[in-house]
């Protein structure tokens, strides 16, 4: 579905004489440095073609913004650019990080924006740059940064969320009650990946924008493509450190648990020892040899069982100092 269009002339949105959705009519209008932005929601094919055919998209990239799904990249064509990144947000019921996806189209005169997913929604954005004409006067140039800021933003949003979750993990890992962290550590170091994904590959676009070294994007816009750049590098390196944190944590789960298994063997070992003393004495006592004094002795049954009480308090008291039990 069509999301908004508009023209813009000088940093600023102004009215037009015709339907919005007439691409053809609305291109017409352009004059000098104007430009058209018109923003898509997860459109069909046979709309994403009406605006390929008005502003001439090169049907490969058409192709890749109806599908969808495709990894973050900037590719170069005779007239226009097309971008596409990833948008994260975070869903912190389930560690889950979703993903969404923006793909961009940029000519002299014109940008064209396809999202898809719930996240990454362009209003903001748009409203942002109205309030700064003097942004927004840097053309079709100026819709791509804010672009790129607003996905940046939301991935140091999904960072610094993980990055309580993982301190949660840490927490749990070292505190004395017995804990089940593996399961919770695989999930956060998948969805840690998912992010990694979605970073990486942008930071070459990135920094492509940062040299001035793509066609049609405005070179007085590199200090805003280089803040953004600088935003991404943050959060590249937040998701290795939390990564590595993860790793750790993951292996003093699995000292965490040797060091319960052996403690446990400890005290069973314990507890097997004041069962086999008594064991012992009574196995003895009750062989009833023919020339054992005690046998015939009236307190010999009670003399028994006092060595077996004796014995295994005895051991209970050694056990107990040394923490065994």
């Amino acid at each position: 579905m069509i999301v908004d269009s508009a023209l813009y002339r000088r940093g600023t949105r102004v009215p037009v004489d015709c339907d919005t959705s007439d691409f053809t009519r609305l291109r017409s209008l352009l004059t000098g440095d104007d430009f058209v932005w018109i923003g898509l929601h997860e459109p069909t094919a046979q709309e994403l073609g009406d605006v390929a055919v008005a502003f001439g998209l090169h049907p490969l990239a058409v192709e890749d913004a109806v599908n969808a799904h495709q990894r973050p990249k900037l590719e170069l064509y005779q007239d226009s650019l097309f971008l596409t990144v990833k948008t994260l947000w975070y869903v912190d019921e389930q560690d889950a990080v979703e993903t969404g996806e923006i793909n961009v189209f940029m000519g002299d005169d014109f940008v064209v924006t396809v999202r898809h997913g719930q996240g990454g929604a362009l209003h903001a954005s748009r409203a942002y740059l109205e309030s700064k004409q003097q942004v927004l006067s840097h053309g079709p140039s100026a819709v791509v940064y804010a672009v790129c800021d607003l996905v940046v933003d939301g991935y140091e949003s999904v960072a610094a969320a993980l990055e309580i979750d993982v301190d949660e993990v840490e927490t749990s890992v070292f505190s004395e009650q017995r804990t089940r962290d593996s399961a919770r550590i695989y999930t956060l170091k998948r969805e840690i990946a998912e992010v990694r994904r979605a970073v990486l590959p942008l930071r070459d676009p990135l920094r492509r924008f940062v040299a001035g070294s793509v066609p049609g994007v405005a070179v007085e816009a590199a200090p805003f493509f280089r803040d953004v750049a600088d935003h991404l590098l943050r959060v590249a390196e937040s998701i290795d450190a939390l990564d590595n944190l993860l790793s750790a944590a993951f292996d003093a789960h699995l000292a965490s648990i040797s060091v319960q298994q052996n403690e446990d063997m400890r005290k069973i070992s314990a507890g097997a020892a004041l069962v086999v003393v008594p064991t012992l004495i009574a196995g003895i006592y009750g062989m009833n040899f023919t020339h054992m004094p005690e046998l015939h002795w009236a307190l010999g049954y009670p003399m028994a069982l006092g060595m077996m009480a004796a014995t295994s308090i005895g051991l209970w008291i050694v056990f107990k100092r040394s923490g065994w039990l």
